[in-house]
């Protein structure tokens, strides 16, 4: 364990046993044989001074801090959200339709007119459709270093893969991660990346070697730990003088150092984040309309949607939603996700509608121009329609859409041959769409980071650029 990490450890310790939460800040109702006092303080050391993500929320503060990004609410609001679409959609049965094909490459949907003149849609994705005008449609993803996780395209790095030998992903961390080291979040008091997923692992790729203080806060445990127990009001925890009392004895016994004045200032400031109560509301949809919530939908990508736009509204930088493990995997009907027909059917209609929404919403905010919101997978599907009514993973090539955040949008880049099998222009790589990303949340695309042996590791690996039809 590292020296910062003993000091908070010591810190949390003299804070329980100096008696602060005895003097009048908590209420001694026993119940169980436990005291509620007992159940505060061991509540307050839990939020404010325990891991999330590894580490505490005093030590992602001064980490933040260490690492110079620009903390102020007043700050440029830009955000990120991705909608990822964990399993592999099938670019051929949404984005890109080949409707002169053969009916085992042309698949069961019919395909549908949109926005824009010529660009054709599948036929159940008719809100997407309605507003292909403000979208950017990638149909030339190179996917072929993805594999079925999110390692790669999170990343935005080709050399960040699944290698199955315990070292996957070489190291290198998610595009969230690279935000939250490099811009930090628009408000400090809110982390800089949130996920919103149910399956942790194989939805959501964090730090890497980076380190752990910048890996992705679990959305959906945010709510229960920032919730103050009941019984304690804010004005108790914010009794400042009975801390100041207890840091000072800790002073006299240890010895006042720099290093310890940062710890204080940093712990306090965690006990501050706590106080806020902005995680609380930022999480809390039930604030906004029945017609708000009716636009995203009831279904799990909905609600995420939904929840997503309320965190960069509120601060948070960089979010990334996934509405359930593998659902987009397509393999055929003998399968768990069954095939395109009867898997994937009932799932375009809630991701068109979440998409639509979030659009929408955001413009109706003036939130759209400052918030990139991408929908992608891992990779596509095959353009063979198998016997078993589905399509098996392709790593060729895939499609994805994006708006907002001040780009070009009303257009479709790149395109593939009449199969849907291979890229025929426009290839857009991995580390192009972590460039894009980086620009847009104005981050220098040249910054680096130091890995645990010392060596300067690019954010953008392989060459990577802006898409340049976006702008």
């Amino acid at each position: 364990m590292t020296a910062p990490r003993l000091l908070y450890h010591d810190i949390a310790s003299h804070i329980c046993l100096s008696g602060l939460f005895r003097q009048n800040t908590m209420p001694r109702v026993h119940h169980s044989g436990r005291s509620s006092a007992s159940s505060s303080r061991r509540w307050f050391l839990h939020t404010g001074l325990s891991a999330i993500g590894g580490l505490s929320l005093a030590d992602i503060t001064r980490l933040q801090a260490d690492s110079g990004v620009n903390l102020s609410p007043t700050a440029d609001r830009k955000a990120v959200i991705l909608f990822w679409l964990s399993g592999g959609p099938s670019h051929l049965d949404m984005w890109d339709p080949k409707p002169d094909a053969p009916a085992e490459i042309r698949g069961p949907y019919q395909s549908i007119a949109t926005k824009l003149p010529g660009v054709r849609f599948c036929e159940h994705l008719p809100l997407q459709a309605s507003i292909a005008d403000r979208l950017s449609i990638i149909r030339s993803v190179d996917c072929r270093a993805s594999n079925h996780t999110p390692i790669t395209m999170q990343s935005g790095n080709p050399l960040a893969r699944r290698t199955d030998d315990g070292r996957d992903g070489g190291g290198y961390p998610s595009m969230g991660s690279v935000a939250a080291k490099f811009r930090g979040p628009n408000d400090p008091d809110l982390p800089a990346f949130v996920g919103l997923a149910d399956s942790w692992k194989a939805d959501v790729w964090e730090a890497g070697h980076m380190g752990s203080q910048y890996a992705p806060v679990k959305g959906t445990e945010l709510k229960g730990k920032f919730a103050l127990p009941p019984g304690v009001s804010p004005q108790r925890l914010r009794d400042r003088e009975a801390m100041r009392r207890c840091l000072d004895r800790f002073d006299r016994s240890a010895g006042r150092s720099e290093s310890l004045e940062r710890v204080t200032r940093f712990s306090r400031q965690a006990h501050d984040l706590v106080l806020s109560g902005k995680i609380q509301k930022a999480m809390n949809v039930d604030e906004e309309s029945a017609s708000t919530r009716a636009a995203y939908g009831p279904e799990s990508i909905g609600r995420k949607a939904l929840m997503a736009r309320r965190l960069v509204e509120a601060g948070v930088t960089f979010v990334l939603v996934s509405g359930a493990w593998g659902y987009f995997d397509h393999h055929g009907d003998n399968v768990r996700w069954g095939g395109i027909e009867k898997g994937l059917t009932p799932l375009l209609p809630r991701v068109d509608r979440a998409m639509y929404a979030l659009v929408t919403d955001l413009e109706q905010r003036g939130l759209l121009d400052s918030t990139l919101v991408m929908m992608l997978g891992e990779f596509g599907r095959d353009p063979v329609i198998n016997r078993q009514a589905g399509r098996g993973h392709w790593t060729n090539v895939m499609s994805m859409i994006l708006a907002g955040g001040g780009l070009n949008h009303g257009q479709v880049i790149g395109s593939t041959d009449r199969r849907g099998g291979a890229i025929e222009s426009g290839i857009v790589r991995p580390q192009d769409l972590a460039a894009t990303v980086f620009r847009h949340l104005d981050i220098d695309l040249n910054a680096h980071w130091i890995n645990p042996r010392g060596r300067p590791i690019a954010i953008v690996q392989e060459g990577g650029r802006p898409i340049p039809e976006l702008g």
